[in-house]
């Protein structure tokens, strides 16, 4: 296959977002290698991709990018990949029987499209209703960075915060929107700055419309302080 028509192909099957599961796929030695390890082999790719460019590697601004874009992609944009790095979340006896939904609205996301390696920025919203467990707010913050800190798509993404979510619940009553815009739409291909994709997840009770409809009610107030 020529080049060019594996070009078109290639970029064919990343805009319509082909999915395997909502597990990150992931080879089975993905690990064999320490973040050091890592590090050292893509600052040597990414060299290579500015020189093939023609960029000066000399230049004083562009000789410590490969080594700083090779640690950022470990340690940072695809930290969320290693397991080690999940967030513990602790539980907690829901006490004074707190029976409503509870939503943590405006979480902010950061994660990056795993066709073209470009940014996804927007918000995640989440709610569960407890079955006589709660878990501590900003661990719904820290579980969003953790699943958005790798390659991915953000259908995936939603479904598998809500799986985390309904794991360390015990319940199925958990619910998820994301509100986010896709560089790879906005600064290339079609370059429609203002558009942005949502996404959601309904688990449990979320399924039954009255209570989807109070979900999607309550993440639309405005807050004040």
């Amino acid at each position: 296959m020529d080049l060019e028509k594996q070009l078109k192909e290639t970029e064919a099957m990343g805009n319509d977002h082909v999915g395997s599961s909502t597990d990150t796929p992931m080879r089975d030695d993905a690990f064999e290698l320490s973040d050091i390890e890592k590090i050292a082999r893509i600052k040597e790719d990414i060299k290579n991709i500015m020189q093939t460019l023609g960029l000066d590697l000399t230049d004083d601004s562009l000789k410590g990018t490969p080594t700083r874009v090779a640690k950022m992609f470990v340690q940072e944009l695809f930290a969320g990949l290693h397991p080690e790095r999940k967030p513990k979340a602790s539980t907690f006896e829901n006490k004074y029987k707190y029976g409503e939904m509870l939503v943590e609205k405006n979480i902010t996301l950061y994660s990056t499209c795993e066709h073209h390696l470009l940014p996804i920025v927007g918000k995640a919203h989440i709610a569960y209703i407890s079955n006589g467990t709660v878990v501590g707010l900003s661990k719904m913050n820290r579980i969003v960075d953790y699943f958005a800190k790798r390659p991915q798509v953000q259908e995936r993404l939603t479904m598998q915060v809500v799986k985390e979510l309904q794991k360390i619940l015990k319940t199925e009553d958990v619910a998820c929107v994301i509100d986010a815009k896709h560089l790879c739409v906005n600064s290339r291909g079609i370059r429609d700055i203002d558009s942005s994709t949502v996404t959601s997840e309904f688990g449990g009770k979320f399924k039954d419309p009255e209570v989807r409809r109070d979900f999607l009610d309550y993440i639309k107030l405005e807050t004040e302080f």
